[in-house]
């Protein structure tokens, strides 16, 4: 039962995307409920057998590893399958305002998405270097197409160079995997543990792989294509960008580096990481700071934010595990909140520039409400989300007496209060100094429902910690210090 559960959550998007493209446009809302509703509830069943057993392992076709292409279940995975799902059905709420059956780009719009979807589920079950590969391009190209879907050349050009760089690191990435085929004969990502030694070679094969999951990941230095991708981008292609694409590939890094290589001497290269995530955040926020553009404001955010997900590496303890997977699940709800709220903004105002935004939280109150809540998370006040994942990485580096570590997390947090308390301020100016807002057009409603849900959620996950974090613990890597 597990199995066939697993296997429809990839091939019912699937095949769902398929209908989207080969059945009449009236039948396209059914195509999108049938890909798309009933994932919660196939979850269910894996779900249970995870929580049981600690991990579910299916060998594709009858043929296991390393001949055969296995998927894998792990707290881990479970995690992000369940935060994939969650947020695409709420931003798929989202999207069904702008991209209903019927209007423009709707025919272009649905397959892409369910096609990313489906790309998603089966590259985080995926336990194969060349399988993830094979998901990880599908995930990248759907995402692509979905950023230029609408023809305007802002949206065009991001599209080119996130295709550019994306096919860059595809190719760093495949060869990385080529060498190590080469070497050990397995392509499993758990086997590489047993039959990969260090060495020159097994090291530029790891090494490769990593930098091509940064490109793809936007980790500055390698984060040129997000900021034009993520602001020019439909409001709901800008929020999965966010909260999960981005996010799958630093989960990929995860997975090489803790469970692919756990016993290599690697501390020379954590701290590399390390000083990438801190430069990450630092220069993420203060380009944050100076962007003109709501939209530009959250994409620099995201280069932010993602820095703390590198922390985890020079931390590499059970604390550091745990507030790295809890930023990554609280970071993907505020921020999704965030850039549905600012194209709730955009599509009433026809703008997102600050110097137009005076006064608009009488004019939409709910997504300014929103976009407050989101940055409550972003900033790491409590009660959120945000918050305890900063608090625990805190806790982390003060149990490794990493006072360097400590003092970075401390200031990202003051960093990014300083970029998000500016837009609040300007949205919540003095009457007498409000902008002209006649022509607003209205918000639908279901639109700022879906962003209001997220940014909720984002505050109520800083009272839900307990199951998540347990369900974290169980799904450690091997050899991580508890």
């Amino acid at each position: 039962m597990t199995t066939e559960a697993l296997a429809l959550i990839v091939f019912l998007p699937l095949l769902a995307a398929a209908g989207a493209v080969v059945l009449p446009t009236a039948w396209l809302g059914l195509s999108i409920r049938v890909g798309l509703m009933p994932l919660p509830l196939l979850l269910l069943i894996p779900t249970l057998e995870v929580l049981e057993n600690g991990a579910y392992r299916i060998a594709l076709a009858g043929h296991s590893a390393p001949l055969g292409i296995a998927w894998q279940l792990d707290p881990l995975s479970l995690l992000m399958l369940w935060l994939n799902v969650g947020m695409t059905l709420l931003i798929s709420l989202h999207a069904n305002c702008s991209f209903r059956p019927g209007q423009p780009h709707a025919h272009r719009f649905w397959p892409l998405w369910l096609l990313l979807f489906a790309g998603m589920n089966a590259l985080l079950l995926s336990a194969d270097l060349f399988n993830i590969y094979v998901t990880l391009e599908l995930v990248t190209l759907t995402a692509i197409g979905l950023i230029a879907l609408e023809g305007k050349p802002p949206a065009l050009r991001a599209a080119m160079r996130y295709l550019l760089l994306a096919l860059l690191a595809s190719l760093l990435y495949l060869l990385g995997v080529g060498l190590i085929y080469g070497q050990t004969g397995v392509l499993d990502l758990y086997l590489l543990a047993e039959r990969l030694a260090p060495g020159w070679l097994s090291v530029t094969a790891i090494a490769l792989m990593i930098v091509g999951l940064l490109i793809k990941a936007a980790i500055f230095p390698l984060h040129a294509w997000l900021p034009a991708a993520h602001g020019n981008a439909p409001g709901p292609v800008s929020a999965i960008l966010s909260a999960m694409v981005v996010k799958v590939s630093i989960y990929l890094i995860w997975r090489l580096w803790f469970w692919g290589v756990p016993e290599w001497d690697l501390d020379r290269a954590a701290l590399l990481l390390g000083v990438l995530g801190g430069m990450a955040i630092v220069y993420g926020s203060l380009a944050a700071l100076v962007q003109q553009r709501l939209k530009l404001i959250i994409a620099y955010s995201t280069v932010a934010q993602l820095g703390y997900l590198l922390l985890l590496f020079p931390l590499a303890s059970t604390l550091a595990f745990q507030a790295a997977s809890y930023h990554l699940l609280s970071h993907g709800m505020a921020k999704a909140a965030m850039f549905l709220a600012a194209a709730n903004i955009l599509r009433s105002l026809g703008t997102d520039r600050l110097r137009h935004l005076a006064g608009i939280d009488q004019r939409l109150p709910l997504d300014v409400f929103a976009l407050a809540l989101g940055g409550v998370s972003i900033m790491g006040l409590p009660p959120s989300g945000g918050f305890l994942a900063k608090w625990l990485f805190l806790e982390a580096a003060w149990s490794a007496r990493a006072w360097s570590w400590l003092i970075l997390i401390a200031l990202g947090g003051l960093l990014a209060a300083a970029y998000l308390f500016r837009v609040l301020a300007v949205v919540c100016l003095h009457p007498r100094r409000r902008g002209n807002h006649r022509h607003l057009k209205r918000t639908p409603d279901t639109a700022s429902l879906a962003a209001m849900l997220l940014a909720v959620g984002a505050i109520i996950a800083g009272f839900t910690s307990a199951p998540i974090l347990d369900l974290v613990e169980a799904g450690l890597p091997p050899g991580l210090p508890r």
